[in-house]
């Protein structure tokens, strides 16, 4: 059973008595038939909780610097329309008691929590977003990873792995800065794809008719998923495992590169769509910018001379992780030159970096 939990702020001028403003909405929560209970705050304005009998618990709260809160909460299958009354009476009540006091009133729609389908996630950056989802399409618990594939109502179908947003169907553009903005010629050229699960990639690359492109997924559940749920991005490429220019080898790639370090086996292009760089920028503690490090110098590594190296960066307020990733590139073990590009990818709802890396 699900929770909504409504809010609503007055930010005012200047401080206020307490016991005067909550005098005056007792009446709104008595015909409610809220019970009060109100808490010792240490002196730190007035702080009360109204608990009716059908769930819905009310917090009011005067702090003493000049602000105003009241939070509501109750079941998701309660009376919607008397909680927007509830909410209107409050809001308007409280206009006449600070009448000229108030600099902003502040009322956001709720937030459900434990929901059956979740619909919130923090950008890269730290702050809360809330999605249109009203559906989960697709789910399973690989060896490797939670997958799950959503349904929204702006952007298809979602892919989210651990939690994370991955691609939607309408992110085009991010299928199209990880492979150089249109700005590569793919034709004949030998193609490595790390990670890609999700189909985009390869879908978009086939149509140039490189050599040969080889895909390396490690999660085989999550090109099932996506060849089922999300065919806007893939088309059919996934359907067959081997086509007239592709492969797709499930198997982990750190492994192949590394036979492939060892063969002396070249690639014009290799793309890695496995992680974003790592929000730490503590990487003596984090084991992801450890194996980042490991995936760069291997493609390096296998990379022609005159190859080019495509990877997704993070969030463009990410500074300081960025930063830190342009100085991995110049640990290598061969000289590079690199260039980044900030593209909006529509899903991610932040802008987001990408890099093109190539041997000086």
């Amino acid at each position: 059973m699900a929770v909504r939990h409504y809010t609503l702020d007055f930010t005012l001028s200047t401080a206020v008595d307490s016991a005067s403003t909550v005098r005056g909405l007792l009446s709104i929560f008595h015909e409610q038939e809220l019970t009060e209970t109100v808490h010792d705050t240490n002196g730190h304005g007035y702080l009360a909780t109204f608990l009716g009998k059908n769930g819905r618990l009310v917090i009011l709260r005067v702090h003493s610097h000049g602000l105003v809160t009241i939070d509501l909460q109750c079941y998701e299958e309660d009376n919607i329309a008397q909680l927007d009354n509830l909410l209107n009476a409050l809001e308007k009540k409280l206009k006449v008691l600070l009448n000229g006091n108030i600099t902003c009133i502040k009322r956001l729609p709720a937030l459900i929590r434990g929901g059956k389908i979740d619909r919130y996630w923090p950008t890269a950056d730290g702050r809360l977003v809330e999605y249109d989802i009203d559906r989960v399409v697709y789910e399973e618990d690989s060896a490797y990873q939670n997958i799950k594939i959503l349904h929204s109502q702006q952007y298809g179908n979602i892919l989210v792995l651990d939690g994370d947003v991955n691609l939607a169907e309408s992110d085009l553009a991010y299928t199209q800065a990880i492979t150089g903005s249109g700005k590569e010629n793919y034709a004949g050229k030998e193609v490595l794809i790390l990670g890609g699960g999700d189909g985009g990639i390869l879908a978009e690359l086939v149509k140039q008719k490189p050599k040969m492109i080889t895909m390396v997924e490690i999660d085989q559940k999550v090109i099932d998923g996506c060849k089922m749920h999300m065919r806007k991005t893939c088309g059919n490429i996934l359907d067959n495992l081997e086509g007239d220019c592709y492969q797709i080898l499930i198997e982990d790639c750190v492994p192949l590169l590394k036979k492939y370090v060892q063969e002396g086996r070249t690639f014009d292009y290799v793309i890695n769509d496995l992680t974003a760089i790592p929000i730490s920028t503590a990487p003596e503690e984090d084991s992801t910018w450890e194996f980042l490090r490991l995936i760069l110098d291997l493609s390096i590594q296998v990379l022609h001379p005159s190859g080019k190296y495509f990877t997704q960066g993070n969030s463009a307020n990410l500074t300081e992780a960025l930063s830190l990733y342009e100085e991995q590139l110049g640990k290598l073990s061969c000289p590079v030159d690199f260039r980044k590009e900030v593209v909006c990818v529509p899903s991610y709802l932040e802008q987001w970096v990408f890099y093109t890396t190539w041997k000086k």
